[in-house]
């Protein structure tokens, strides 16, 4: 059986009368332990009115019969109606049950109930009329008029059906059964959705986060942790040279005093004749000058002329514990975006790299840290981040499409490079005390062609010096020339920039140990390393 309203619209509507003027009463709900529906408030339009409130016991199977066989010599139907059609027609007593002819219907049988269905309810102000019998037989509501039918006037005699009119009752049953089924899902879905819009039906059911993002409580070592903490410490650098070339870049407090560090060709347009300033993650610029620079190292430090009260220096790392997969994080001003903060992690570290200035035929050498973080032009002099918020590293080179190293308009391909700060360190002391840097040295001149599978001393020096400085650490080492230098204690080194970079890691004093071939024999050699102060 369908309890959908549009499966009764052809059924239904030719045998029921139309629904009088009067408001239909809300359904009674017949007890939930007789296998009936409980009542609900439905809408009262006349296509969904409701049985009364006071439905009848349900009769028996076999009261039927002379619903549908009415015979010539009258069925007890007639004569109830024969009996009832003299007299006008007076409402019962109150608390006096109707008289009915037969007695009183008999009760039916457990689990009885579910087929046929029980007759609809007669509504109270079809009551008016004669008096109802309880289990009658015809409309399913004994003397009463049909369910829908209109109230019976003082002295009015309701016309009462046939057995044909018995289908009807049945059709009505099935529409009552629907109506009500469409109440009780109508009141619960009306019930849900009031407790979900907390008895607002007109409210809306977005949803919407508990805190605002300024509430939000970022821990120290999440990126935005470490970025918050560190920004107030990064500074902008605009470089402008007294012939009119500059540029922008990035550094960052290295002491309380005011010192800034950056890469040298960060400040070089700018160093001997120019301006220079930095300008905090707040807006407010300074005026700077230069107090060192190495150009071998790529490494300068600044001094800010008025330096603010309550200076952060960045927190330094070591950058000899850094480990391949270590999460990184870059802050520099690339193509002039100041404050920009990218992410990545250590792609490979002792890097061999040589880089110019684009101001000289010199080139700068380190044994950098990889990284693929964004870098780009603009980045150069900014702190490469560990993910505690330590200066792992000095932002400084990038590889470019162009297949050339070093600052170029290229963007970032996630080949990036910085100097290790462990170096960055040893280089910015010296300069802040001498305002001049120191290189460490083996004493020897070595070729600067790749793919030699190693670094090999070159047969003469500079301007026809000697390649290996007479008396000097590799000369007392016992180094020659041609002798091919293949690794720089467990470095494996491929070319004379790779030894370099390795060299200038370390300081003027170092015991390192060296392996080399001559004549297709490998031995070793323990030098301690020289020193050679300045860039000339």
């Amino acid at each position: 059986m369908s309890t959908e309203n549009e499966g009764t619209e052809g059924n239904a509507v030719p045998a029921v009368p139309s629904v009088p003027p009067a408001p239909p009463v809300p359904a009674t709900t017949p007890d939930p332990a007789a296998g009936n529906v409980r009542d609900e408030p439905k809408d009262t339009t006349a296509a969904e009115a409701t049985p009364p409130a006071a439905a009848p016991p349900a009769t028996p199977t076999h009261a039927d019969a002379p619903r549908h066989t009415p015979t010539a010599q009258g069925t007890p139907q007639d004569h109830a109606a024969t009996a009832h059609t003299p007299q006008p027609p007076t409402p019962p007593h109150p608390h006096q049950p109707p008289h009915s002819p037969y007695g009183a219907a008999p009760e039916p049988p457990a689990g009885a109930a579910s087929w046929p269905p029980p007759p609809p309810a007669v509504p109270s102000y079809a009551g008016g009329g004669a008096a109802h019998t309880p289990g009658g037989v015809g409309n399913g509501s004994g003397g009463g008029p049909v369910w829908g039918a209109p109230s019976p006037q003082p002295g009015h005699n309701p016309t009462h059906g046939t057995g044909k009119r018995g289908a009807g009752g049945l059709v009505a049953a099935v529409a009552v059964a629907a109506l009500v089924a469409g109440g009780i899902g109508g009141a619960l879905g009306f019930w849900a959705a009031d407790r979900n819009d907390n008895g607002s039906s007109g409210s809306s059911t977005t949803v919407s986060a508990s805190d605002s993002p300024r509430d939000l409580k970022r821990p120290a070592g999440t990126v935005a942790g470490v970025a918050a903490k560190a920004l107030p410490s990064v500074v902008t650098i605009d470089a402008q040279g007294g012939d009119g070339e500059g540029g922008t870049g990035t550094g960052f407090v290295y002491d309380k005093e005011g010192h800034i560090l950056t890469n040298n060709h960060v400040v070089a347009s700018a160093a001997e004749s120019g301006e220079l300033s930095a300008t905090f993650s707040d807006g407010k610029k300074y005026a700077a000058e230069v107090v060192g620079r190495a150009q071998g190292y790529d490494v300068a430090v600044l001094k800010l002329k008025n330096p603010p009260a309550g200076l952060t220096p960045l927190p330094l790392g070591n950058s000899e514990s850094v480990a391949v997969g270590d999460s990184t994080i870059a802050i520099g001003a690339p193509f002039g975006l100041s404050n920009t903060v990218t992410t990545g992690i250590i792609s490979a570290k002792n890097r061999p790299v040589a880089s110019g200035d684009g101001s000289s035929s010199k080139n700068s050498y380190m044994s950098a840290l990889q990284t693929d973080a964004s870098i780009n032009p603009g980045n150069s002099g900014g702190p490469l981040l560990d993910a505690t918020g330590a200066v792992i590293g000095i932002n400084s080179a990038i590889q470019s499409t162009g297949g050339g190293l070093g600052q170029s308009q290229a963007g970032s391909i996630g080949l990036g490079f910085a100097i290790p700060i462990n170096q960055a360190k040893n280089v910015a002391e010296q300069l802040i005390k001498t305002g001049k840097p120191v290189y460490p040295v083996i004493g020897a001149t070595v070729s600067m062609e790749e793919k030699t599978g190693g670094a090999a001393i070159s047969p003469e020096g500079a301007a026809g010096t000697p390649s290996v400085t007479p008396n000097g650490p590799a000369a007392k080492a016992g180094l020659k020339p041609g002798d091919v230098i293949t690794k720089f204690n467990d470095t494996v080194i491929d070319s004379g920039p790779t030894l370099i970079g390795e060299i200038w890691t370390r300081k003027p004093g170092e015991k390192v140990t060296l392996t080399y071939e001559r004549d297709g024999k490998t031995s070793t050699a323990e030098v301690t390393l020289g020193q050679r102060e300045g860039d000339s």
